[in-house]
């Protein structure tokens, strides 16, 4: 039992691997200006105006690469028009990826460095 245990696991990354490759990327400067103010806090560390920016992302829809709980966050972008948070976010992890959405977790693309 524990081979294979350890075989699904590395399945598991394997795939979340493919998963990530197949994101399309998109440059910071090609993204909105409310979710380039939102890379910015990020990168400074605040202060953010939403009570739920920073809290942990569970990636549900595993639309990102699997990884262990709490390592994604997601921060709100402010959406024109929208009432409440709206459905842009952006989502980090802890090596430093950033990924946008702008559909409410349906489809990400990878921030580009």
């Amino acid at each position: 039992m524990p081979l294979m245990r350890r075989l699904l696991a590395l399945l598991l990354v394997v795939f979340s691997g493919l998963a990530a490759a197949g994101l399309d990327s998109i440059a910071p400067s090609d993204l909105p200006p409310e979710a380039q103010r939102t890379l910015e806090l990020i990168h400074r560390g605040g202060p953010f105006p939403y009570r739920r920016d920073g809290v942990v992302f569970g990636n549900y829809e595993k639309r990102l690469p699997m990884r262990p709980r709490a390592y994604y966050r997601e921060y709100t972008v402010p959406t024109p028009g929208a009432k409440g948070r709206g459905a842009r976010r952006i989502i980090t992890g802890e090596a430093n990826e950033r990924y946008y959405t702008d559909n409410h977790y349906r489809t990400f693309h990878r921030i580009r460095e």
